[in-house]
């Protein structure tokens, strides 16, 4: 009598079976670096034993391990900060614009942090009507400073130690070189990090007053030429985010800008990798428009 053969979920269970293993025994210390690890961890989404967001965060964690905090933080030049002089009504303005939660608070200038202030502390004494004088130094939070060669991965653990998700990073002289969150390193492992302030995942373009707009990224060609009246051409680049990485010939920081074809771009998210969120401009200020035919010129 002939010996049954196994089912095929069977055999699927012993494949993953051993695909665990063989990831369990690189955790164990039982391969010898990195390398052969991500062979593994390849082999094994090959293998469907692990899917795509899986593998994505696990390189991710892996590559915090190797990254600096020079290499995420926001520079000195694009932080959104706070004047320590300013009015209720100048602090309201530029927390509800920013859309942020956190702020350095400067004196004289981005070298002289004063402390962090907490749009939630804000509040409080914007809501409530009274006749005591409103000082922000009484509700600013102690700034935390680290060096630009800080390793992500330990920089992670202090957040989640301390319980604080800001901190300024300084340079070898002492001074601002520009600031970091616990989302900025989060955004790493697991990719873009949402917010309420995100529009529906269906949606590529949301419209805003004063002729600016919200564009992602990864927007068809043809769908952003219908909405702006555009003439893009997607035989190279699929996306609007292509077309803006190749114009301005690298991967752009948040707060970089260009001007294309009349239109302003401006990044407003990106990581090391891609662009994310775009916010388009339709009609220049002459400032713009003078700064556009200059760099032209110059490319000419």
């Amino acid at each position: 009598m002939s010996e049954e053969q196994p089912s095929h979920s069977e055999k699927e269970t012993k494949v993953q079976r051993s695909w665990f293993e063989r990831i369990g025994q690189a955790l164990q210390g039982e391969l010898k670096d990195r390398a052969q690890l991500t062979v593994v961890l390849n082999e094994a989404h090959k293998n469907n034993v692990i899917d795509h967001e899986a593998l994505s965060m696990i390189d991710g964690a892996l590559q915090v391990a190797e990254m600096q905090v020079r290499d995420i933080m926001i520079p000195r030049s694009q932080m959104i900060v706070l004047e320590m002089d300013s009015s209720e009504e100048e602090l309201m303005n530029t927390v509800i614009a920013s859309a942020h939660s956190r702020f350095p608070v400067v004196g004289d200038s981005k070298d002289e942090i004063v402390g962090i202030l907490l749009a939630k502390d804000l509040l409080p004494h914007l809501i409530n009507d009274t006749d005591k004088k409103f000082s922000i130094r009484d509700i600013l939070r102690h700034a935390v400073f680290i060096p630009e060669s800080k390793r992500l991965n330990i920089l992670l653990k202090e957040f989640r130690s301390t319980r604080n998700h800001i901190a300024i990073v300084v340079d070898e002289y002492g001074g601002v070189a520009g600031m970091v969150t616990i989302e900025d390193v989060l955004e790493q492992i697991v990719g873009e990090i949402e917010d309420e302030h995100d529009f529906d995942e269906d949606t590529f373009i949301f419209e805003h007053a004063n002729n600016r707009t919200t564009v992602k990224a990864i927007t068809p060609i043809e769908d952003f030429n219908k909405h702006f009246n555009t003439q893009f051409t997607g035989s190279e680049f699929g996306t609007i985010g292509g077309i803006v990485m190749n114009a301005l010939g690298h991967v752009p920081k948040r707060g970089e800008s260009v001007v294309i074809d009349g239109l302003k771009f401006k990044i407003l998210r990106s990581s090391s990798r891609r662009i994310n969120l775009l916010e388009v401009t339709t009609k220049l200020k002459r400032s713009d428009k003078e700064a556009t035919k200059s760099t032209d010129a110059e490319q000419h």
